[in-house]
């Protein structure tokens, strides 16, 4: 079966020249570059994985996956495939780690697949089964880019289907299982059963109270006001017994650790009014409760839900710790490792991968170019540079060689290397960082909420308000005294304190998430607002520390000047195409954006390219040298630097940037003087400026944490006006986290972190408020209590303004909900209002604070970013 391409639809057998429009790639629709072009062949490729995808779908009869793809209006997008054989997937502990047995010849895994774009791919990986025996199911979440395998080992190895996947340009990857997570789904799902359980019993109870209502102003038989008496009782019976067994739960522990607690008069209502709804159930006379106490438990579950689910944190170390080292390594034997004159590629060296939990100290492993070390170790073979940016915030790749120590999580940029395991999992340096991050996430306990604060003084207000109740009408009417007291425990219940808190707080957090600011929980917003009168508490200012990478600049590599002809850009650009160096990457990234480079690039030829350990590329483009390095790589190769590049280079290393020198020569064979240089750095955000500024303006002390040169660090503070004093470079994470401590133990002033890498983990989980900006790493995420989802600094301005209003929202509802309790309890204690009025007026008080807390729209909110930066422009 022939692929309907319609790009391939002008012969290739055409010269370049004869072409009117460039030659597209038969997989993936994109330009086929000048020197990829077969002339005589019936199928064009942009690079091999689109060719080895197309082969493979083509060999399995899938062609219709490109007419889907057309129909789908996907984006085209090159295929990805790797050499890996993937035949750790076959080990024993592998197995045991990722995948679950379904029957003695069948498992499951799940698997996360790269490269999923378009629903084509959804048709394409769920044929799975019908191209490979013995896989049994193939279910893919789109969205999730997460596959479901079920398959008979006895037929077919794991590694044979994880290879075909990468084959069909979806490399696969073992989705991470964690007990823990299972745990809590299971619990959450309890916990809505237990919610939807509530519902039913108070939507049957709520239209049986309708017909007893009606029945009251007009005829009813005795027998069906008895039927309807008992089937409310009945419902009543299961909401307690069921979904309202927690309330009673945490009554019981109340009692027994002597801690009074909201549980505590929530349960003696219930009780209550459960007892007085048998008793006259069965008499046939007096006010059933029974829709009142189902609606109240149903009200009360919901806000704990909420409550639960803004508070809750998922995070611990080791799902950290696999989020950020790999989960195989390439372990090597006495009879792998390379003699240091082989002239083997990387390809051919042999070694078997591995689940990481196979690696012990002292095995030698192998890391290649591009890898990210899986392992704290000792280098024993190769040279390269390694970027520990992700540990220490520094920038710029340390150059690493024999005997030199490498930890996990850092990326190897160059050239292969051997490692000497010294320390794996929990006792590497970031496994480390990670347990930091759990301690202090487990140790920062949650802002103390005003309902928490007065929850003891209602508790016993209450009771001992029923219990005089009670006794003065059992002195006055002794008849009335049972229906009194019960009438205070129903309009005194503190559903509407209990709503006031999470309701208000997921409120706002709904309101900043779509302010793209995502909030975990109340804790965060109570402490970013508590700022505001603390410079006269105390001697120091309120803190915010900042990191710079990633925070303050942009956290990555950026080309900032081209000090070369124009000419260049276009080999430029072909060359480092094939580099995986972050610098050639920034290149990429810099001249990809123009298409009249790219176009030319298309138009050029490369006949022989060479990519040297210490530094350098050179390429033979349209028989001339090109060759791109770093000046030590120059002068090693004796090629000159003229005087005005040399001064080019020297000003870029005080400005703290990395210099990369160019060479243009028509001698193929040595290029003799450079052409131009290039220089790369990491550039400020465009709004740190004014942000730092605002954020000045309004009180707080600004203090840069960074683990860059302190060259680097003092530049950029100068240009946002910070005190030279207060920027701190070369720090350790463990550094960070030491300065957030003892701020905290100087001072009462809170301590603020603003960051986005590994390295800030610790400190964000430390500090009072931990803030994570957009593109920062998932381990700072996880450590922040806020996410700022958009690129910048000037969110910060939104949250605060946002944390000022929702603490006011709360103190306003506290205040309205023990208002309307208290006018409530005087009233039944009076004897004013009975059972089944405090029964109606008793979900009011909820109501209004339900519309308190969601009713408001944005343009409070508006108001008060406006007042904010009214009182910035006030203050300049």
């Amino acid at each position: 079966m022939e692929v309907n391409n319609p790009t391939t639809t002008e012969s290739p057998s055409k010269t370049p020249e004869e072409q009117a429009t460039p030659i597209l790639c038969t997989h993936c629709e994109l330009p086929v570059p000048k020197g990829l072009i077969e002339l005589d062949a019936e199928h064009q490729f942009c690079c091999n994985g689109c060719k080895t995808v197309y082969e493979m779908i083509h060999a399995c009869g899938l062609d219709p996956y490109y007419a889907l793809r057309q129909r789908a209006d996907a984006q085209p997008t090159q295929a990805k495939t790797t050499d890996k054989k993937y035949t750790e997937y076959d080990n024993e502990k592998f197995v045991d780690l990722y995948t679950h047995p379904l029957s003695d010849s069948r498992r499951a895994i799940d698997l996360v697949l790269e490269g999923v774009h378009c629903a084509a791919c959804v048709w394409l990986v769920e044929k799975l089964p019908q191209i490979l025996p013995g896989v049994l199911e193939a279910r893919l979440n789109f969205s999730k880019a997460l596959l479901r395998i079920v398959w008979e080992p006895g037929q077919v190895p794991l590694s044979k289907i994880a290879r075909l996947l990468d084959s069909l340009g979806y490399p696969p990857h073992p989705a991470q299982s964690s007990d823990a997570s299972l745990i809590q789904t299971r619990a959450d799902r309890k916990f809505i059963i237990r919610i939807g359980a509530a519902a039913v019993c108070a939507g049957n109870n709520m239209l049986i109270a309708f017909a007893l209502y009606a029945g009251m102003f007009s005829w009813m038989e005795d027998e069906y006001r008895t039927l309807f008496r008992f089937l409310s009782m009945f419902f009543g019976l299961i909401a307690l017994a069921w979904p309202g067994q927690i309330f009673l739960r945490g009554a019981y522990a109340a009692i027994r650790t002597r801690t009074p607690h909201l549980d505590l008069p929530i349960a003696v209502a219930l009780i209550a009014g459960t007892i007085a709804g048998i008793v006259h159930t069965l008499t046939g006379s007096g006010e059933i409760y029974f829709d009142s106490l189902a609606v109240l438990i149903l009200l009360l579950l919901v806000g704990r839900w909420v409550q639960h689910r803004q508070q809750r944190r998922a995070d611990d170390a080791v799902q950290l710790l696999f989020s950020l080292t790999p989960r195989t390594a390439r372990l090597l034997d006495s009879s792998h490792v390379q003699d240091l004159n082989s002239q083997e590629d990387d390809a051919n060296r042999g070694g078997i991968e591995v689940p990481i939990e196979s690696i012990k100290t002292d095995d030698l492993i192998e890391v290649r170019a591009g890898d990210t070390f899986p392992v704290d170790g000792i280098i024993t073979y190769g040279s390269s540079a390694v970027s520990q940016a992700i540990l220490t915030g520094e920038s710029k790749p340390i150059p690493v060689q024999t005997n030199d120590k490498v930890l996990a999580a850092s990326l190897n940029l160059s050239s292969t290397l051997h490692v000497r395991v010294k320390q794996t999992g929990s006792s590497t340096r970031i496994g480390k960082l990670m347990q930091f991050v759990e301690q202090y996430a487990q140790q920062k306990s949650p802002s103390i909420q005003l309902a928490d604060q007065i929850a003891g003084i209602f508790v016993i207000t209450v009771i001992v308000a029923a219990s005089l109740t009670w006794l003065a009408w059992l002195y006055l009417n002794p008849a009335t005294a049972t229906e009194h007291a019960i009438a205070l425990l129903i309009v005194a219940c503190p559903c509407a304190l209990g709503l006031a808190t999470p309701l208000t707080i997921a409120a706002g957090i709904g309101r900043a998430a779509n302010m793209n600011i995502l909030i975990k929980g109340g804790a965060a917003l109570e402490n970013l607002s508590t700022t505001k009168n603390v410079e006269n508490q105390c001697s120091s200012k309120p803190t915010i520390f900042l990191d710079k990478t990633g925070t303050l600049t942009r956290g990555q590599t950026t080309l900032r000047h081209f000090h070369a002809p124009d000419s260049l850009k276009p080999a430029v650009f072909l060359t480092e195409q094939s580099s995986s160096h972050h610098i050639a990457r920034a290149l990429v990234d810099a001249f990809s954006v123009d298409t009249n480079i790219i176009n030319a690039a298309n138009d050029l030829i490369i006949t022989d390219m060479a990519q040297h350990p210490d530094g350098g590329i050179e390429a033979i483009i349209d028989h001339q040298r090109l060759t791109i390095g770093s000046p030590s790589f120059f002068n090693a190769h004796n090629i000159n630097i003229t005087s005005e590049h040399q001064s080019i280079i020297d000003q870029s290393a005080a400005d703290g940037l990395t210099p990369v020198v160019l060479a243009y020569s028509h001698d193929k064979n040595q290029s003799d003087e450079s052409i131009g240089v290039c220089t790369f750095g990491d550039a400020l955000r465009d709004d740190a400026i004014s942000s730092i500024a605002s954020i000045q303006r309004l009180g707080w002390n600004v203090v840069i944490l960074s683990g860059d040169d302190p060259a680097v660090v003092n530049d950029i503070a100068a240009k946002l006006n910070i005190p030279h004093n207060q920027a701190r470079g070369g720090l350790t994470p463990e550094d960070k986290l030491n300065i957030i401590k003892q701020h905290q133990s100087d001072t009462s002033a809170p301590a603020i972190m603003i960051g986005d890498g590994i390295n800030d983990a610790a400190a964000l989980a430390a500090a009072d408020v931990g803030i994570a900006v957009h593109g920062g790493a998932e381990a700072s995420l996880s450590a922040a209590d806020i996410y700022l989802a958009q690129p910048g600094l000037s969110s910060v301005l939104t949250t605060l303004a946002l944390a000022k209003r929702t603490r006011r929202i709360i103190r306003q509802n506290l205040f309205i909900s023990l208002s309307y309790n208290l006018i409530g309890v005087i009233l039944a204690a009076l004897g004013i209002i009975n059972p089944l009025i405090a029964a109606v007026l008793m979900p009011i008080s909820s109501f209004t604070v339900i519309t308190l807390a969601v009713g408001g729209n944005y343009a409070s909110l508006k108001k008060s970013i406006q007042q904010l930066d009214l009182q910035l422009n006030t203050k300049d």
